[in-house]
């Protein structure tokens, strides 16, 4: 198990520095193993990053699970934090560059636009609840789930991000920046007042 978890990130790092198309004798490199030690573990290239995606998406529901019971935090702070969460692991995987995988690697891209799609239950019942508590009118969460996910999937098919020098992290945070507080000056400065 160790070593699996050693080959996901060092997965990472030849993202990072390669995007998809480094190769397995990249990553064996990496590891100071053998390319046939590598593929005793992992099947294929294509394996690797479909384990890689569960991977990260796994991590992603634990952080928001933690935020969900972080009695710390009202309900705002919830909703913003697990809408935009990177966990501290993947703070440093270059989402931006995953626009790649579209024509490179169209299996692992179908299966990150799915699990994009899904799974919001927990992300619905802090709206419920936000909408409850007062804090956001009453919106219908598919409409909404469509618009953030749209973006995300905007993002991640599309070179935009790099062409604007915008980081993954600060795209994220102005998209939820407009969904929340809006494009209006009146709103803005009413949530600035609060």
């Amino acid at each position: 198990m160790e070593l699996r978890e050693k080959i996901l990130d060092a997965v990472v790092e030849e993202f990072n520095e390669k995007g998809p198309k480094f190769s397995m004798d990249d990553l064996a490199k990496r590891l100071g193993i053998s390319k046939r030690t590598l593929y005793s573990i992992i099947d294929s290239k294509e394996s690797l990053f479909l384990e890689m995606v569960d991977h990260v998406f796994g991590a992603i529901k634990e952080s928001e699970r933690k935020i969900a019971g972080d009695p710390n935090l009202d309900v705002m702070e919830k909703l913003k934090k697990i809408l935009i969460i990177l966990p501290e692991k993947y703070k440093t995987v270059d989402f931006r560059r995953l626009y790649e995988l579209k024509t490179k690697l169209p299996k692992i891209y179908a299966k990150i636009e799915k699990r994009l799609e899904t799974d919001w239950d927990l992300t619905f019942r802090i709206m419920q609840q936000a909408i409850d508590e007062g804090k956001i009118r009453k919106i219908n969460m598919q409409v909404f789930q469509a618009i953030f996910s749209g973006t995300i999937e905007y993002y991640l098919s599309r070179s935009v991000l790099i062409d604007n020098k915008i980081s993954y992290e600060d795209g994220l945070e102005q998209m939820l920046d407009i969904l929340i507080n809006g494009i209006c000056v009146k709103q803005l400065n009413d949530a600035l007042a609060r």
